[in-house]
């Protein structure tokens, strides 16, 4: 999926807020949770998420959701992770 194209689609689902994030190689960020939704689209890199002992990888192109209050943990790949992401 194209940025612009993840923008109009999730514009339409009501997201208002959009901020492109990058996070540095093999970083981590351990349990926490946030108080919004979110969606995120990749653009470079890869995050592997851990959600109740679950974890997934996503690489470019992929897109995730986190629920409100969704405790995850977040985990970067060797060359670091972009994206963008879009909150409500």
């Amino acid at each position: 999926m194209e940025r612009e194209e993840f923008i109009a689609q999730l514009s339409r689902q009501g997201f208002e807020t959009f901020v492109d994030v990058g996070r540095e190689a093999n970083g981590m960020l351990d349990t926490h949770s946030h108080p919004f939704e979110s969606k995120a689209l990749i653009l470079d890199g890869e995050i592997r998420i851990v959600i109740a002992g679950a974890e997934r990888t996503y690489r470019k192109g992929d897109v995730f959701d986190l629920a409100n209050g969704m405790e995850h943990a977040e985990y970067y790949g060797p060359q670091g992770v972009r994206y963008l992401v879009g909150r409500k």
